[in-house]
């Protein structure tokens, strides 16, 4: 990555990533990738507050369904 990861992230990165900046507290809200081979991104999740973001377990699941589907095609 050519950003750093869960800290520091400045308004200019979040703005390329797609991620809502709070002005308040000077931070980026949480963006969540789930990324395939060659980086191609499976699935993305923006929050722009406490409700929304995406559990380890949620995480798995979904990996596992995008697996199963990618088998069957």
């Amino acid at each position: 990555m050519s950003f750093p990861i869960a800290y520091g992230v400045t308004r200019d990165q979040a703005e390329t990533i797609g991620s809502w900046w709070e002005d308040r507290r000077s931070i980026a809200q949480p963006s969540e990738f789930i990324l395939g081979e060659g980086g191609k991104v499976l699935s993305a999740t923006y929050s722009t507050g406490p409700v929304g973001r995406l559990m380890p377990e949620d995480a798995l699941k979904l990996i596992g369904f995008i697996e199963s589907q990618q088998a069957t095609s």
